[in-house]
Parts: C-alpha cells; structure tokens; sequence
C-alpha cells in the first residue's frame, strides 16, 4: 500500500499550495478537504458556518476524512480546524504520513490579509491577535503530526522538497 500524505496546520500555512505541488511531484491525486466540502454541501464554508454552526461543519469534515479511508496515492490538504476532533486525528493517522505545516504569525497574517473567506477570521480583533489565537488553541493537536515543517521564508518547493526526502525515507520509496 502506498500511504497518502495528509497536511495539517493552521490556515495560511501552505497546505494546499504545498498539497498540489508534491501530489503533482509523486503523480498522485490531490484533495483538498475544504473545497470537497464545499462541493458536498453545495454551499460556501462562510454559508456552512452561518447557517448551520462550526459543529455541524465538524461533523461533515468528520464523514468525508473517514470516507478516504483506503486511498492511496493522495495528498490530502486539510482544514486547519481538522485536527481539534480526537476522532479526525486518529483518522487522519490511519489514513497516511501526517505533516504538519506551521508559519510564524505574522508571516500568516501577511498570507491571509485579504482572505473573505475565513469565518473563523472575521471579527473586531486585530487579523494577526486572531490567528495567534487559533495557532494557541490548536498547537498540541498540530504537534500531533510525523513530521512538522515551518515553511516561514521558504518556497513552496523548498517545502515540498523537504517533506518528500522524509515521506521517501521514512514511510514510502518514490514510485
């Protein structure tokens, strides 16, 4: 079997940028868990949000990752907000090699300065005071990864590059 690569980590991190890269690198298919939601639901994640909650966008996020179950030759990009569920991370992890993305804040805030499309970054508080906040709340469940890539100042590429060496030598040999 031939382990998919899962990316974990705050949003803004590079996960789908670094996601398309490498699955089209491996010649694997990429899946970026937000956007099948939205395709799902038939709705934007700010409509998912508004009109029927953050749990009931969990619950969903939830089916689809235990829907992957048995994929091979995936890169999957997934929301930041993925691993706060004990049960996605163990799903996460029977899925393939967890990475975890990370960028400093003010790098993410520079990032997602003009992002509209982030409900958990609407509000009065300053952009860079709310994504300290949510990489607080979350860190001890992105730590919870096989590797950790901070990909502040770097290239996508130079990140891709990165975590191929390890999914290469540690979990899989190149096809």
């Amino acid at each position: 079997m031939v382990l998919p690569i899962i990316l974990t980590g705050p949003m803004g991190s590079g996960k789908s940028s670094v996601g398309r890269l490498l699955a089209e690198q491996l010649g694997y298919r990429f899946v970026d868990l937000d956007a099948l939601l939205v395709e799902q639901a038939g709705k934007s994640i700010n409509r998912i949000f508004a009109e029927e909650g953050e749990a009931a966008f969990r619950d969903r996020e939830t089916e689809l990752l235990a829907s992957l179950a048995g994929s091979e030759r995936m890169v999957l990009a997934t929301g930041g907000g993925a691993v706060v569920r004990e049960q996605n991370r163990r799903l996460l992890h029977a899925l393939g090699l967890v990475a975890n993305l990370t960028a400093g804040v003010s790098e993410l805030a520079q990032r997602l300065y003009q992002a509209d499309d982030r409900p958990l970054l609407q509000g009065e508080q300053p952009l860079e005071a709310r994504i300290a906040d949510i990489v607080t709340e979350r860190e001890l469940f992105y730590a919870d990864a096989d590797i950790r890539i901070d990909t502040t100042g770097k290239t996508l590429e130079d990140v891709a590059a990165q975590l191929l060496v390890f999914y290469t030598e540690r979990c899989c040999p190149k096809p």
